[in-house]
């Protein structure tokens, strides 16, 4: 048969990869126009294969994604049981520094006395920023919960935090939801070709049961493979690889034995060419060695990682992952958007690629339905927005590892001036000599606040001389005050907050 779909008045959403990318994009824009009601001027379509499988590693969130699943009208505890999820209340960095033991946290709360008074000048050793500042190391070291029992599902009154969860199963609730609760209709199919128009825009796609789809708008979920943006409208890849040297990954699943705890923090260990993450879900571990070929070999991170698990015996299998790091020049051209993998890739499990999901799909839903006279001016506003985007995402993965002072050539190449970006090199300048402030980061369109950066810097040593704006720190009382509250706060928390486990367990039998 051969036919073409949209024969109604409404505008048509084809979505081209379930996956995480698919179906959350989905999510977001059924719900926000409330396509399930019928109410609204758009239909979205999405068609996903059988036999692709999705990469899947992408396990940790940042804590945009509690609003998201909140906006999208999903249960929480719904999500904590089939995702076998955990909350994740920031990263802790070790060995990052000189590979001795040292440790530092990037907390998701922002330090105490934010926006009133920078706490770093008053802080004898600027190292100790996060734990002069912030409760919430203190609670991750104590694999506590965010909150208590008698909270609300979603409350973040206690600390900020986003989650941990299994990336299959969550792809598949939501496509289960957007199925049954949204209105989305699924096909299971295969695109056999795409055709274009001057490598512009996608006039149709041709499924392989020669059926035709056209659509107003095509998102390209089809991860690496980038099949529309990529392939079809053959838009180029700005590359980062100068900047960030990781190109491989091996992942594993880790079960728990025994008596285990449930880390609510993702723990980034830095090796000799590279670093292993280690994402705690209810279930059980997500552990993998990201690293660079230029600096080591496919065996050799292997060992480190069966090391690190204690998989002396090679019972776990990893899972093998190459990559290159950039991002599509164009990420809107024409009428197609490339969304999740399709639209760039830095960093195996960085939260950050499910947090440019969420706002590419939010910006859909904002812009859609709309005329044809306006997609170029809407995608020429996307394009600006997230270049910059992807730019910063790039700068502030690059200054996890400038700071380091480590001895391996995989860590030595990291410090060298000619692999960091112009834009970090001007931020860095200004740094020296008073460090980040929240107003460097006031475009709204900013990804990371200044607390995000003050505690990278920070927790690797960065100390800026504060010497030359000295007559500028006059609240020395004030900043005493907020670090004797913090010792309080902390106290607090450590004696009210629960286990994490025994919270999870207890929360998802009542």
């Amino acid at each position: 048969m051969n036919n073409s779909t949209n024969t109604s008045s409404k505008q048509l959403i084809v979505i081209v990869g379930g996956g995480t990318a698919g179906w959350l994009t989905a999510a977001i824009v059924a719900a926000k126009h409330k396509i399930a009601k019928g109410q609204c001027g758009l239909d979205i379509t999405l068609v996903e294969s059988s036999d692709i499988p999705t990469v899947g590693v992408g396990e940790g969130t940042w804590p945009t994604m509690r609003n998201t699943l909140k906006d999208i009208g999903l249960s929480e505890k719904e999500v904590f049981r089939k995702c076998s999820a955990a909350f994740k209340q920031g990263g802790k960095f070790v060995n990052w520094v000189n590979g001795d033991g040292d440790f530092y946290y990037h907390p998701f709360t922002v330090p105490l006395g934010y926006g009133r008074v920078e706490m770093a000048p008053y802080i004898d050793n600027v190292s100790e920023f996060a734990n002069s500042t912030n409760f919430q190391q203190h609670v991750c070291e104590q694999n506590m919960a965010p909150r208590t029992l008698n909270e609300e599902e979603y409350s973040s009154a206690q600390s900020n935090y986003a989650y941990h969860l299994d990336a299959g199963a969550f792809a598949d609730m939501l496509k289960t939801f957007c199925k049954e609760e949204l209105g989305v209709t699924h096909k299971v199919a295969t695109v056999e070709q795409v055709a274009t128009s001057s490598k512009q825009c996608i006039e149709s796609i041709t499924l392989d049961d020669n059926s035709i789809l056209e659509a107003d708008l095509f998102v390209d979920c089809s991860g690496f493979r980038s099949m529309l943006l990529g392939e079809a409208l053959g838009e180029p890849v700005v590359s980062a690889n100068d900047t960030l040297f990781n190109n491989s990954a091996l992942a594993l699943h880790v079960p728990y034995n025994g008596d285990f705890e449930i880390k609510p923090y993702t723990q980034a260990t830095a090796q000799e060419a590279g670093w292993i993450w280690d994402i705690g879900l209810s279930s059980r571990r997500g552990v993998g060695h990201v690293y660079s070929t230029d600096f080591t070999t496919d065996e050799r991170a292997e060992e480190l990682l069966r090391r690190y698990v204690g998989d002396d015996k090679g019972e776990l299998t990893p899972r093998v992952i190459r990559f290159d790091s950039g991002y599509k020049k164009q990420i809107w051209k024409g009428n197609c958007i490339g969304v999740g993998l399709s639209a760039g890739f830095v960093e195996p499990l960085e939260a950050t690629a499910l947090m440019l999901i969420e706002i590419s799909a939010r910006y859909i839903a904002e812009q859609m339905p709309t005329p044809a006279s306006a997609m170029p001016i809407i995608s020429q506003r996307f394009n600006k927005q997230m270049q910059y985007r992807w730019q910063r995402i790039i700068d502030f993965l690059k200054l996890h590892y400038i700071f380091n002072q480590r001895s391996e050539p995989y860590w030595l190449a990291n410090r060298d001036a000619a692999s960091i970006p112009d834009s970090l090199k001007e931020d860095l300048e200004i740094w020296k000599y008073r460090g980040p402030q929240i107003a460097d980061f006031s475009a709204a369109i900013e990804l990371f606040p200044a607390a995000s950066y003050q505690y990278v810097l920070y927790g690797m040593g960065f100390s800026p001389d504060f010497s030359l704006q000295s007559h500028f720190y006059t609240q020395r009382d004030l900043a005493n005050k907020v670090i004797q509250q913090n010792q309080l706060i902390t106290q607090q928390k450590l004696s009210s907050l629960p286990n994490h486990r025994n919270y999870i367990e207890q929360w998802l039998a009542s």
